[in-house]
């Protein structure tokens, strides 16, 4: 397949905003020269999605829209897809590399967000705030101290020493806890934190446990029955990260038989589509648990600033083809040359596609300015500054390589 933008009209690029992306994404776009924008406040249905983007370029995502490689091929025109929050597990990240669109995502935009939430649930749920507040919403009083404490002094156990984890403990250590932290790379403690010597020793040994973790196989149940039996009596269990990672059903019965002292889940193996939709668990039941809809990120600054960093990495791959942090794709970056054309190869990682490129700059007398080569497991991209003498001639020869996936010339 073969894709050219060889005219560059940005007011004919077709931008597709879904889920009520933030307003902060739709400037940056229209600042970068771009106005042919489609927004929508939610995702759209199957139909609906498939037409919107027949002539789209480039699409931006929450988490609600799959993207499929059934769905990728009815938009054959789509050069970069933009997940407007931290996970990329809505995309099928191997179909978008093999046709030719990098995914880009916002890994830090929304950090302070997640950790705000999780220390303030922290703190109610250490003090029994979440049952005294439901009590007191059937009128009942349970003015006590019995199971309210602080949490100076306390120990909390993260998972997933990532830029969440490592913002909540050193916000947690302001407040006087002692923190642990389990990652599966050896991380740079910050502060006064410490590695423990095992997930299963972290469980045993913290008053809290806060998950901050990916959704992979790994760590789909990592905290299911045999968890649970390792988690110290009486410990608060908090889940900001993905809903896969804790067992609904185990985490129930651990809250039944007071294992769990109390909880904070903001994301489900099961979700509702919509804010219409009624959310069904069995934690609904408990007091002592808060429920949130998947809000970790979600305050005004987060989405804002989500909306900035996304779409400007959208915008820069538009002008100059930067792929720069792309979660499934080759990292590539050269800066512009006045007066050049820059050609852009997406191939397929085989042996003698480079040669094969630069035996056409040679054959039409082409100079080459800059070039850039990286590849990633079946994927190779080229970025190729050029003179502007026969560079649409060796432009459409490249096209006919075997093995090209895409290719753009930017003017």
């Amino acid at each position: 397949m073969s894709f050219q933008n060889t005219s560059f009209d940005k007011e004919k690029i077709k931008i597709v905003l879904l889920e009520g992306i933030h307003a902060s994404a739709e400037k940056v776009f229209r600042s970068a020269g771009y106005t042919n924008i489609v927004t929508a406040s939610k995702s759209l249905p199957k139909d609906e999605l498939e037409q919107t983007l027949e002539d789209a370029r480039f699409l931006g995502i929450r988490s609600r829209t799959q993207v499929t490689d059934a769905l990728l091929e009815k938009a054959p025109k789509l050069a970069a897809i933009g997940c407007f929050c931290i996970g990329t597990n809505q995309v099928d990240l191997q179909a978008t590399k093999l046709r030719g669109i990098p995914v880009f995502n916002a890994p830090f935009a929304n950090t302070r967000s997640v950790a705000e939430l999780v220390l303030a649930e922290m703190i109610l749920l250490l003090r029994g705030v979440p049952q005294k507040n439901a009590a007191a919403h059937r009128g009942e009083w349970l003015k006590s101290a019995a199971d309210s404490y602080e949490t100076r002094g306390k120990t909390l156990g993260i998972v997933g020493y990532g830029h969440i984890g490592t913002q909540i403990g050193i916000l947690a250590e302001n407040l006087g806890m002692n923190v642990q932290y389990f990652d599966i790379e050896t991380k740079l403690a910050l502060g006064n934190a410490q590695a423990a010597e095992s997930y299963h020793a972290l469980l045993a040994s913290s008053d809290v446990v806060t998950f901050h973790v990916p959704e992979t196989p790994q760590t789909k149940n990592m905290m299911d029955a045999e968890a649970f039996a390792q988690l110290k009596p009486g410990a608060i269990l908090i889940n900001a990260s993905r809903g896969t990672v804790v067992d609904i059903d185990c985490l129930a019965q651990a809250l039944e038989t007071k294992q769990v002292a109390g909880a904070a889940i903001d994301v489900f193996p099961v979700e509702p589509k919509s804010n219409q939709d009624e959310f069904e668990s069995p934690l609904r039941q408990f007091d002592n648990v808060i429920l949130t809809p998947h809000v970790g990120g979600s305050t005004m600054e987060a989405q804002a600033n989500i909306g900035i960093e996304v779409s400007e990495k959208l915008a820069k791959y538009s002008d100059n083809g930067s792929t720069l942090s792309s979660v499934n794709f080759p990292e590539v970056a050269l800066p512009s040359h006045e007066g050049k054309h820059r050609i852009c190869h997406i191939h397929r990682n085989v042996p003698g596609i480079l040669a094969k490129i630069n035996d056409i700059f040679s054959s039409n007398s082409v100079n080459i300015s800059a070039q850039f080569l990286q590849t990633i497991d079946s994927v190779g991209y080229v970025v190729t500054d050029i003179d502007q003498s026969s560079s649409l001639k060796a432009f459409e020869e490249l096209k006919t390589i075997e093995g090209t996936i895409k290719t753009r010339i930017l003017y």
